[in-house]
């Protein structure tokens, strides 16, 4: 069982930047794909970027290429979400998944394990 708990979340303007965490208890952490997702009011939950268990091999969104960084410390069983460069178009909220690497980079996205979210707001 592994359990996920997001932080980070927050109102900030848009070109601004915010860095996410997403702490998991458990010793099964690093055998997990980790991935990060997000849902913004009336729209589908989209992907947003994935880290296989070794963090040597990452796979972003289009949308966020370029301005978002995944990375994972599996010693502190934490993934971190850097996103610089924000648009009103990234409020929502975003999850942290983890999960086998082939189903959270594919469609329909599923995961072993969810957290509760954290929002972020950009405002322009």
């Amino acid at each position: 069982q592994v359990q996920l708990v997001e932080s980070g979340g927050g109102l900030v303007q848009a070109g601004g930047s915010l860095r996410l965490s997403c702490a998991a208890s458990g010793r099964t952490f690093s055998m997990y794909a980790m991935g990060w997702f997000r849902q913004a009011p009336g729209k589908e939950r989209e992907f947003v970027v994935a880290i296989n268990w070794r963090g040597d091999s990452t796979y972003y969104a289009d949308s966020v290429k370029g301005r978002f960084t995944i990375s994972r410390d599996n010693v502190k069983n934490t993934v971190y979400l850097q996103m610089n460069s924000l648009k009103p178009e990234d409020t929502a909220v975003y999850y942290c998944a983890a999960g086998n690497w082939a189903a959270l980079i594919s469609k329909p996205f599923t995961a072993f394990y969810w957290g509760q979210g954290t929002q972020v707001t950009v405002s322009s």
